[in-house]
């Protein structure tokens, strides 16, 4: 019975995680979204540097993506402007810090997934030793 309990309640536990590390996975999807479109557009950029009357035509407008508010002025960077953003240190390093996010709570949540499917194994095996009289006693 206890052990049956104490599965119970770990199942419910590891169950309120994964829909939090789910939420977590969920929203950091957005800016890795953004700061991928947005070195695709530099490194298009970076490509088309011969025809300079062609660069000023590439921008990226972080309102579209909901990361800023409408009336937000500069909301979009284009041409070189966005190439010299792409080039800084700092980009590049939060650009591989949400990455990292990301990554890391999708490979949390299959912990947790995983977690969850044989806690909720175990929890059966116990239900139905207990129903035969075989399984161990508290």
């Amino acid at each position: 019975m206890c052990g049956r309990c104490l599965s119970s309640s770990f199942i419910v536990m590891t169950y309120l995680l994964a829909v939090l590390w789910l939420l977590v996975f969920a929203f950091s999807a957005l800016p890795v979204y953004f700061f991928y479109n947005m070195d695709a557009t530099c490194s298009t950029i970076d490509v088309l540097t011969e025809t300079p009357a062609s660069i000023n035509q590439l921008c990226v407008d972080a309102r579209q993506y909901g990361l800023l508010p409408w009336n937000a002025v500069p909301g979009k960077a284009c041409g070189m402007t966005l190439s010299n953003i792409c080039k800084t240190r700092e980009y590049q390093m939060t650009y591989n810090l949400y990455v990292a996010a990301f990554t890391g709570a999708g490979i949390t949540l299959l912990a947790l997934l995983t977690y969850t499917v044989s806690s909720t194994y175990n929890f059966a095996v116990l239900r139905y030793l207990g129903r035969k009289g075989i399984g161990p006693r508290c």
